[in-house]
């Protein structure tokens, strides 16, 4: 199969994912907060909307709507994966990261009406949004996806 590696990277991924929600969801009871250090906690939140908690106050639409959002991405992705090149390595990774953060956030929306976020760093009276495992692996995704378009247009124009 082609791009078995990656798709084994976004199995492994979905895992920790997984393992870290289910850790926080056994362990810490909701809007319970244990402090790890002075700038990170784990604090077990129900985030019924999106990033941000964007659509988080709406009466329940938004969950179909999210859910229905991440499975269409999730096949984008799947089917953008296969139509790349096994050469654009840096590109394959990003899209494995970003597929897992969806998939393991969709499993969390589909499962349990929510997704489960912990992470949560603070400093004095600055708190960033809580998140979670998934939500890293689509931001560095994101950000590798940027960085390999941006060297692939260096090298086109060379």
């Amino acid at each position: 199969m082609k791009h078995t590696k990656w798709y084994l990277l976004t199995l492994l991924l979905i895992i920790v994912d997984q393992i870290t929600k289910l850790l926080i969801y056994g362990y810490i009871k909701p809007h319970e907060t244990l402090e790890i250090t002075t700038f990170l906690s784990f604090s077990h939140v129900h985030n019924y909307g999106a990033a941000f908690s964007f659509l988080a106050d709406q009466d329940g639409w938004q969950q179909y709507f999210l859910l229905s959002i991440s499975i269409v991405a999730s096949l984008a992705i799947i089917i953008w994966m296969t139509k790349t090149s096994q050469h654009h390595v840096l590109k394959l990774g990003a899209l494995s990261l970003v597929l897992a953060g969806a998939i393991g956030n969709l499993i969390d929306r589909a499962a349990l009406g929510f997704v489960i976020d912990f992470i949560d760093l603070h400093y004095q009276d600055f708190y960033w949004p809580v998140f979670n495992v998934a939500d890293i692996a689509i931001v560095m995704g994101v950000f590798l996806l940027i960085l390999a378009d941006i060297r692939d247009g260096k090298k086109v124009n060379k």
